[in-house]
C-alpha cells in the first residue's frame, strides 16, 4: 500500500474566488495546493474588460498569505455585446487566459451572460483565429427542460453546431457531469476538453436529498443519476490528455446555502487533492493523479508545466464542519468526513 506518493505541482482549471471579505478568507486555500489557477469572472459586475481582470487580478494577488506562490489566470465574462476587439487585446497582453461563456440565468451571477450563442460570431471567429480556449458552463436555461437534462440537451443544441460552425476553436466544457459530456469530449477532436470537479466524482444527486433537503451538495451543474457518476470517475482516471482537473470551488456563506435560497456552489479548496487521491486511489490508478492534476490541463492551454512537487501523505484526515468565522463561514467538501490522504505542506 503506497504511504506517500509527490506529484508536479499542480493547477486548478476552474475555481471561484469571490471578492472582498469572502476572497480574503478563502484564496488562501487554492493558493496552498495550486500553483496556477483559472479564475472564474462572474462577480457582480461581472469582468468584462481588461481593466476589470488586471484590477481583479491585483485584488487576488493582496489577497494572498504572505509568501504564497500562486499565479490567478484570468478569465473574461462574455456578454451578449462582448468586443472582439477587448477580447484580443486582453488576450494579446496576457491578462486575459480564456473567455467563459455563460447561459444567461445558468448559475450565480449570470443574468449578464449570453442569450443567444449566434450573438457571439464575432467574438468566437477572433478567439477561433488567436487560438484562446472558450470555457462553457454547458446547460441550456430553457424552463420546459429538466433540470437534470439540461447538461445533454445543451450538447445536442448547442455545443454540437458550435463545434462543426468553428472547428479550430479550443473549447473546455467546464465541470461536466454527465455520461454524454463524458462521451462527447472523448469522441471530439483534440481541441476539446474538460474539466472534472471531485464532488461529481463522489456524490450523485442522491446526496442532496439524504434525509431532507442538503444545501451544502447542492452545486450547478447538479450531481446526477448514478449512472453518469460512474461514467465521469471513468473519463477522470483514463489516463486521456482531455480531461482535467478543474474544482468548481464555489464557496457561500453558511448563512446563503441554509436559506431560502441554498445557493448553488461546494466549497472544495481545502481538501482538493486529498479528495482527487482518494478517488484515483479506488479506482486503482493512483499513478495516473499525477497527468490529469499536472500535465493535462498547462498541455491543453498550451503552458508549461509547473516545476515544483507537491506531496500526499497516507494519514487519517478530519475535514471540519466549518470553515472560517465571524460572518465568513463556509462548509467545506467532506465536511465531518474523515479522508485517507493529508496533503504535506
Amino acid at each position: 500500500m503506497t504511504a506517500q506518493i509527490t506529484i508536479r505541482r499542480p493547477d486548478d482549471w476552474h475555481v471561484h474566488l469571490r471578492d472582498g471579505t469572502m476572497l480574503e478568507a478563502i484564496a488562501g486555500y487554492t493558493a496552498r495546493q495550486f500553483a496556477r489557477a483559472i479564475v472564474m469572472p462572474n462577480l457582480t459586475p461581472p469582468v468584462v474588460s481588461v481593466a476589470a481582470a488586471e484590477a481583479y487580478r491585483d485584488r487576488i494577488l493582496a489577497a494572498l498569505p504572505q509568501g504564497a506562490d500562486f499565479t490567478p489566470l484570468m478569465t473574461c465574462y462574455l456578454t451578449d455585446g462582448a468586443d472582439p476587439a477587448e477580447i484580443e487585446r486582453g488576450f494579446e497582453q496576457g491578462v486575459f487566459a480564456a473567455c467563459k461563456l455563460y447561459p444567461a440565468h445558468a448559475t450565480t451571477n449570470s443574468a449578464h451572460g449570453v442569450t443567444d450563442i449566434r450573438k457571439l460570431t464575432a467574438v468566437l471567429e477572433t478567439m477561433q483565429r488567436i487560438g484562446m480556449p472558450l470555457l462553457i458552463h454547458g446547460e441550456v436555461t430553457d424552463r420546459d427542460i429538466d433540470i437534470f437534462d439540461r447538461e445533454a440537451v445543451f450538447i445536442e443544441r448547442i455545443l454540437t453546431p458550435l463545434v462543426r460552425d468553428f472547428p479550430a476553436l479550443k473549447i473546455v466544457l467546464e465541470h461536466i457531469t454527465t455520461a454524454e459530456s463524458a462521451e462527447f469530449v472523448a469522441d471530439s477532436g483534440p481541441q476539446i476538453g474538460a474539466t472534472i470537479t471531485p464532488q461529481h466524482l463522489i456524490i450523485n444527486r442522491n446526496a442532496i436529498f439524504d434525509g431532507g433537503i442538503r444545501p451544502h451538495a447542492y452545486c450547478l451543474p447538479v450531481a446526477k443519476r448514478e449512472r453518469h457518476r460512474l461514467a465521469v470517475r471513468k473519463a477522470a482516471v483514463s489516463g486521456s490528455p482531455k480531461f482535467f482537473l478543474g474544482t468548481d470551488s464555489a464557496p457561500h456563506g453558511v448563512d446563503r446555502k441554509e436559506s431560502a435560497c441554498g445557493c448553488a456552489g461546494i466549497f472544495n479548496a481545502p481538501f482538493a487533492l486529498e479528495s482527487y487521491a482518494q478517488v484515483f486511489e479506488e479506482e486503482g490508478v493512483l499513478d495516473r493523479l499525477e497527468g490529469f492534476a499536472s500535465e493535462h490541463g498547462p498541455n491543453f492551454y498550451g503552458l508549461p508545466l509547473n516545476e515544483g512537487t507537491v506531496t500526499l501523505q497516507r494519514e487519517e484526515t478530519i475535514v471540519p464542519d466549518v470553515v472560517g468565522q465571524g460572518d465568513i463561514r463556509v462548509v467545506p467538501f467532506h465536511a465531518g468526513e474523515t479522508l485517507r490522504w493529508r496533503f504535506v505542506d
